[in-house]
């Protein structure tokens, strides 16, 4: 290809990226955000759709007045056509702000959701997303505090990494904050059992009304029961391709390589158990 094909395919196709959302509606693949090389952050004001059927790019501007800036260790979500992006690490650093844009717009608009009830969650990155009906459930996450937050915090739902001299505290959390889309509130829902520990670059997925973690940092270890553990990791994906089944694939090992593995967790319902086939490298056979 010489070089004027090159831009003009590079024009209809988006960049390449790294820590980016994608989620797909209507048969369309929608992709914002991410990054293209170590802290080069792709920009904020554009969003990405490949018509499944035919295999093409479209660019789509996001305008208006509250752009957020561009933003890394953000989580997006979707939910009835509006695509929501919440906290993350922007030019100046943590934030805990909630964007939102109406897809099924003919011209695409950003807002700054001010306006919630509840108490919004601390600023933070690294976290993950459930989307259970109209409702986004974040879990966990590093991020910072003040002194008198973390006084009130369960010393076992926020670990300290590090503390300024003056008033914050830098740490993981394993909270779990619920934002209803319906009603624009927040809230800190009442848990049971034995909570995960704080963590964040972990996996998460849902099967039905379970949400499932696994892997992630401060400890990079893999909590999910299984006959046959996979190495514990971070910065991996895990998705569900059937009713009871959850798909691992790569990310950051322990012993700090980058992983190729496949593996596949499957759910009895009956029994609450879960049966982990064995990781295969490069190639998975479902």
């Amino acid at each position: 290809m010489d070089a004027a094909g090159a831009d003009r395919q590079a024009a209809v196709s988006p960049q390449e990226r790294s820590s980016h959302t994608a989620f797909i509606d209507n048969n369309t693949l929608y992709v914002w955000g991410g990054y293209r090389v170590r802290n080069v952050m792709l920009p904020s004001d554009e969003i990405w759709l490949c018509d499944l059927y035919s295999g093409t790019w479209e660019r789509k501007e996001i305008s208006g007045s509250e752009i957020p800036q561009d933003l890394s260790g953000f989580c997006g979500a979707h939910v009835n056509s509006t695509f929501y992006v919440f906290a993350g690490c922007d030019g100046v650093g943590y934030t805990n702000q909630m964007y939102s844009v109406d897809l099924s717009e003919s011209t695409l608009s950003w807002k700054k959701m001010t306006d919630n009830k509840g108490t919004t969650p601390s600023p933070r990155n690294k976290h993950s997303c459930w989307v259970h009906g109209d409702r986004l459930i974040f879990f966990g996450g590093y991020g910072c505090k003040t002194i008198g937050e973390v006084r009130n915090t369960s010393s076992s739902s926020f670990v300290v990494e590090e503390m300024s001299w003056v008033t914050t505290c830098w740490g993981w959390n394993n909270e779990v904050n619920v934002f209803d889309t319906h009603t624009a509130s927040w809230s800190l829902p009442e848990t049971q059992g034995l909570a995960p520990a704080p963590r964040g670059c972990h996996a998460s997925a849902l099967l039905g009304n379970k949400g499932y973690i696994s892997g992630g940092v401060v400890s990079f270890q893999n909590d999910i029961p299984m006959s046959c553990s996979p190495m514990g990791r971070s910065m991996h994906t895990m998705t569900a391709i059937a009713d009871h089944s959850l798909l691992v694939y790569g990310g950051l090992g322990t012993d700090g390589s980058t992983l190729s593995d496949l593996g596949n967790t499957v759910i009895d319902n009956n029994s609450n158990k879960l049966k982990h086939l064995p990781f295969k490298s490069n190639s998975f056979n479902l």
